[in-house]
């Protein structure tokens, strides 16, 4: 009887330590969030004034998160060049930490709009869609 108490309480234990083994993750701990993370998403909005050229409306500006706290702008505008901004925080906003670009996202007046001005171009959009988080 005592056999068989054991018998049965160790195969009711080794399915569930072979599943805990198998399902480890791969992946180090999580990282912290950061202003790149906050900012990453697709917007779409209108080209408000360019210096080389006139306004556009309808276009599709990507930020995509590439470090910590750096983000590269990819926009369906062809005067647009793909630009990588690093980001700092600001009181309630979130720019360019340096370069030519200008990025402005103010967090709590209009957390899902965003401002640029690329290469003599001025561009203002709301967010429309957010990245899958992993």
């Amino acid at each position: 009887m005592l056999r068989t108490l054991v018998l049965v309480a160790a195969l009711t234990l080794l399915p569930s330590a072979g599943t805990a083994l198998a399902e480890t993750p791969e992946a180090g701990p999580a990282r912290k969030a950061d202003l790149a993370d906050r900012v990453a998403g697709t917007y779409k909005g209108d080209v408000i004034s360019d210096a080389r050229g006139s306004s556009k409306n309808g276009v599709t500006v990507t930020v995509t998160r590439t470090g910590p706290n750096k983000v590269e702008i990819k926009s369906s505008y062809a005067r647009f060049p793909t630009v990588t901004i690093p980001l700092e925080k600001a009181m309630d906003a979130i720019l360019a930490a340096s370069g030519p670009s200008v990025f402005l996202l103010d967090t709590v007046r209009s957390p899902d709009k965003l401002d640029l001005t690329i290469d003599d171009a001025s561009w203002s959009g709301h967010r429309v869609a957010t990245p899958a988080t992993e």
